[in-house]
């Protein structure tokens, strides 16, 4: 029993770090880093995606995601220097919320640089990306290396 305890909890600690080590990404098909050239979605990607980031329950679940965050973050003093993973994951939300169609992934660094890459649907959309990553507290600025894509007919 003495040597199979060390074993499990050392195999939990690997899986855990594992885990820990996903970039935040608005879909699946989504690139794996933001440096990453994203492969133009199907039209029927496209649509999915679209309707489940238009649809009212999902703006909600993300925007109390991020009011959720930011009361923590208020709680725990407020300061605008963030985790780098809090940051990404909160961009991730806004821009799921607020792009509809696009794939697109987010990576930050601790001293608020955040980068966003992959594609959106039109040109109009990647000028949003820097304005709502900003409206994150804690983000200082934003790389956008993200492109345009029309989906696939």
């Amino acid at each position: 029993m003495k040597k199979l305890t060390p074993l499990v909890i050392s195999c939990l600690l690997v899986f855990g770090a594992a885990a820990c080590d996903n970039t935040s990404k608005t879909s699946e098909s989504a690139p794996g880093n933001p440096n990453e050239a994203a492969q133009t979605p199907t039209s029927q990607t496209t649509e999915a995606s679209q309707k489940d980031a238009q649809s009212d329950l999902r703006r909600r679940q993300l925007n109390e995601d991020i009011r959720a965050r930011e009361q923590r973050n208020n709680a725990t003093g407020g300061d605008a220097n963030r985790a780098a993973g809090d940051l990404a994951s909160e961009v991730r939300s806004k821009l799921e919320a607020n792009i509809p169609g696009g794939q697109l992934t987010v990576s930050a660094a601790k001293d608020g640089v955040v980068t966003v890459g992959g594609t959106v649907p039109n040109q109009d959309q990647i000028a949003k990306i820097e304005r709502l990553s900003k409206e994150i507290k804690g983000v200082k600025s934003v790389v956008v290396k993200a492109t345009v894509a029309p989906p696939k007919s």
